[in-house]
């Protein structure tokens, strides 16, 4: 159960922070970002892209020859072909004798269920030595993801720096209900825009300043909001496109916002990754001086 920051007592009229209360904070603060680095940095985890690689109607061979439609960095020289039809659908072929496994089996072929269609179940996984790849969907345009645990940029990881954390970057936010039917429109650094139901609007005060955030509900039956922001160290400090944030459902007409938890997109670390910029409406200005800095290793 989450220590509230804010258990103050009143000293001659000025509000003080407990420093059990300080140490327990901070404690959280840095056990969510040790968390963090061992999701990034994980076999499958964001740092092991290799690839995005758009698939065309019709035949698409695959492999690391040069003589493939589409060419990976890692595998076979031939690994199969990909047919995608003019629905959508895709079914893969392999070439025989290459050792690749479908979702870890040793199959000869299968439909391709992407990462849209395949809901809360694994998209159809297709492994060769240390890579894989899986099919996404985006905006109507199929494509591969490409991984591979011994990427260069998985084992070269530089780490992730951060601002101090500030605990007065942790503030309660006043929520106001969304209006039925609200979308918040967010474009993609692929340059496809996708609209969010609006879950609400989170007013909230820093330096003597009003600002205001949209939280979307990222997909049906998530159980946080998902905050997608710049600010005025964006590009600079911070990753230029975007941050991130995670916030749980009002209780009592308060939300719990804290900057401290920022962090960057996966396109701060790979250039194969198809995350979300921030809106307009969440242009915040101010500078966040909390959270995720700019990644040492940006690639772009």
């Amino acid at each position: 159960m989450r220590i509230s920051l804010f258990i103050a007592a009143t000293v001659l009229g000025v509000a003080t922070v407990h420093a059990n209360d300080v140490d327990t904070y901070r404690q959280s603060i840095e056990t969510s970002r040790t968390e963090r680095v061992a999701g990034l940095t994980a076999p499958d985890g964001w740092l092991s892209l290799i690839g995005l690689e758009w698939l065309k109607e019709g035949s698409n061979s695959v492999g690391s020859a040069a003589d493939n439609d589409i060419v990976l960095k890692a595998g076979p020289a031939h690994l199969g072909v990909i047919t995608l039809g003019k629905d959508g659908a895709m079914h893969i072929v392999l070439a025989a004798g290459n050792g690749a496994l479908i979702d870890g089996k040793p199959l000869n072929e299968a439909t391709l269920i992407d990462d849209m269609k395949a809901g809360d179940a694994s998209p159809t996984t297709v492994s060769f030595g240390s890579a894989s790849f899986y099919a996404i969907d985006r905006d109507g345009r199929k494509g591969l993801r490409v991984k591979d645990s011994s990427a260069d940029s998985r084992k070269h990881f530089l780490g992730i720096d951060y601002f101090p954390i500030d605990p007065t970057w942790h503030v309660q936010a006043n929520w106001m209900p969304a209006t039925p039917g609200e979308t918040l429109e967010m474009g993609s650094v692929i340059g496809t825009i996708d609209k969010y139901p609006v879950a609400g609007k989170l007013e909230f005060t820093h330096d003597g300043k009003h600002f205001q955030l949209l939280p979307v509900i990222e997909e049906p039956g998530a159980k946080q909001y998902f905050i997608v922001f710049a600010d005025r160290t964006s590009g600079k400090e911070t990753y230029g496109a975007a941050r991130f944030l995670y916030v749980d459902p009002p209780k009592g007409g308060k939300v719990d916002l804290d900057f401290n938890k920022a962090y960057n997109p996966p396109c701060a670390f790979t250039p194969f990754a198809t995350c979300p910029l921030a809106p307009h409406e969440n242009r915040l200005d101010l500078r966040v001086t909390a959270g995720e800095k700019k990644y040492r290793g940006e690639h772009h």
